[in-house]
């Protein structure tokens, strides 16, 4: 079932057909696709979550249910008028088999792949990261976590300690495990963030250490790496630079190419840095600590 809502009534209306026992409510631009589609994301710090100007929400509706009887008690808690509504069948699938279907293994270069548990790895003799894609970020698919994969692969060396901040699946913690690193920590603020890196751990036979952000014991890494969002690590430039040994390196990515420059002047106190490689209009910036003063 779905129908289209002014922007200021967006939120009352997805929270009361959840409340009303609708199975879950997704949200898109009716315009996507055309001259008047509106981009609406912004990281600022300061920036509250938006909809679009009009917004298409769909909710999802047991086969059982009264979608009339839904609208109806949504409608009552949103304090709105019931709206005109188009309904429309989901054809029974194996979701699970359909989910699968989307992923199959990536590869980094030659001897580095990411391999989703349910495949065979193409090359079994390279290094193969298995990776079962859950709620954290982290699948390889993206051009930033492929960036900074590539950038571990040629920058870890075997003993050296590593730091992944912001760990979401633990691809790149795993990763450079199984590329010889040493100390491996992870860390981020989602606890399934912990949990799915954890996991994941076990199942490529790594040792790697997972932690929340607040259990982040003081120690120095030889290598860096955080794959976020370009605001957060501006914000996060003190703290990083405090986790890097001297001389010891950090990439940053999750940046566009045109946040670089800030990023880049948010680190120039500590860091030699400047950008590695690009990709799809992503940037990983790489940095040297310099000696402290």
């Amino acid at each position: 079932m779905r129908f289209d809502v002014e922007a200021s009534d967006a939120d009352a209306w997805s929270d009361a057909l959840l409340a009303a026992g609708a199975l879950s409510v997704d949200a898109a631009d009716p315009r996507a696709g055309t001259a008047d589609e509106t981009a609406i994301f912004d990281e600022r710090a300061d920036r509250l979550p938006q909809w679009w100007p009009v917004s298409r929400l769909t909710a999802l509706v047991a086969a059982d249910g009264n979608v009339e009887t839904i609208v109806g008690a949504a409608a009552a808690l949103a304090g709105r008028a019931a709206p005109v509504f188009e309904t429309f069948a989901v054809a029974e699938r194996d979701w699970v088999r359909a989910t699968q279907a989307q992923f199959a293994p990536i590869r980094i270069d030659d001897a580095l792949w990411i391999v989703p548990t349910w495949c065979t790895p193409p090359r079994p003799g390279a290094i193969n990261v298995t990776l079962d894609p859950g709620l954290a970020f982290g699948t390889g698919t993206h051009p930033t976590t492929r960036l900074a994969l590539a950038w571990l692969h040629t920058r870890v060396t075997r003993g050296i300690s590593v730091l992944d901040y912001g760990c979401g699946s633990g691809i790149l913690a795993i990763a450079a495990a199984k590329l010889g690193a040493g100390r491996v920590l992870g860390t981020d603020i989602d606890p399934q963030a912990i949990k799915a890196s954890t996991d994941n751990a076990r199942v490529n036979a790594v040792t790697a250490t997972f932690r929340s952000a607040d259990r982040l014991p003081m120690e120095t890494f030889d290598i860096v790496v955080s794959n976020i969002l370009a605001n957060p690590l501006r914000l996060l430039a003190p703290a990083l630079a405090a986790r890097t040994a001297e001389e010891g390196r950090i990439a940053l990515t999750g940046i566009l190419a045109a946040q670089a420059d800030d990023v880049r002047a948010a680190y120039a106190r500590w860091f030699d840095i400047r950008v590695w490689q690009d990709a799809d209009d992503w940037v990983l910036l790489e940095g040297t600590r310099l000696p402290a003063h």
